[in-house]
């Protein structure tokens, strides 16, 4: 494994409303923010396992109305970021790509983790593991995403097939696939399929490069909110007329689908999204 000899800065993505955990989740306090379980909050979990040698001071993109909440419980770990605050919800693409508008500005050539604030990864070494297994790969302009090994044939998530192998532990994508019901999940982990967890590690010019090919308004309307930005009371706040000219589209529809540098790095850190009630119970001590 080749050791990271730049710092990667984590960008954690924590602009969602958590819905489906309700009424713990809620729109003014969702998911991210509660400590469900343990002390820490979930959005204070993923800050934790993003610290260490290999990673930098870590980039937050939110929602305007969750600012004093992450700027509190950065403050309570110790840990200081740029906020950006995004005007309104555009979904994951332009949120991603606004992230990596202010990375390429401020740190040329940077490799940058992308991760939800509310997932739940067990085991931090072995997620540290496979982001240094990935950054080969991202250096060469790839855009490596993290494909959990199935324990169960389970229907929440999409599937990745990986292909041929790049390097030790990173394969190209075959393809990926919606959420399949209970048979077809059954005969993917069979094939070898891999669950989706949405978490990504590029360089942050090499992926916006790869968007504009296939989005060149997403890229367009995020650089400029992010180059007419507005800095108050120590958050980023993007242009709203700028950012409001981005596509409403998640990343996986806007780039991973598409691209042919999609890498995967298969992995298992005992892993979940916590996307529900019944999740939280198989995450808790029994």
């Amino acid at each position: 494994m080749m050791m990271q000899t730049t710092p990667i800065i984590p960008v954690i993505v924590c602009g969602g409303a958590g819905s489906r955990l309700w009424p713990a989740s809620r729109e003014s306090f969702p998911k991210q923010f509660i400590a469900l379980l343990g002390e820490q909050s979930m959005f204070q979990k993923t800050l934790s396992r993003l610290s260490g040698p290999h990673f930098a001071s870590p980039v937050i993109i939110t929602h305007e109305d969750f600012r004093f909440l992450v700027q509190s419980q950065l403050l309570a770990m110790g840990i200081t970021a740029d906020i950006l605050l995004e005007p309104m919800r555009r979904d994951s693409g332009p949120a991603i790509a606004a992230a990596a508008a202010f990375v390429e500005a401020r740190y040329p050539d940077a490799t940058m983790m992308v991760l939800p604030s509310d997932h739940l990864v067990m085991d931090t070494a072995r997620f540290q593991k496979a982001v240094l297994r990935g950054a080969g790969a991202a250096n060469e302009g790839r855009i490596v995403t993290f494909g959990m090994i199935p324990d169960q044939p389970a229907t929440g998530f999409g599937y990745i097939q990986p292909g041929a192998a790049l390097r030790e532990g990173v394969h190209a994508v075959k393809r990926f696939v919606e959420k399949p019901d209970a048979e077809t999940a059954a005969g993917y982990i069979s094939d070898g399929y891999l669950w989706n967890s949405g978490m990504f590690l590029f360089r942050a010019d090499a992926f916006l490069a790869e968007l504009a090919g296939f989005e060149p308004a997403m890229v367009d309307a995020a650089k400029a909110a992010i180059a007419q930005n507005n800095r108050d009371l120590g958050f980023v706040r993007l242009d709203g007329e700028a950012f409001a000219l981005a596509p409403k589209k998640s990343i996986d529809y806007a780039l991973m689908e598409k691209t042919k540098l999609a890498a995967v790095v298969p992995a298992s850190f005992g892993w979940s999204d916590v996307g529900n009630w019944s999740s939280v119970w198989e995450a808790a001590p029994q």
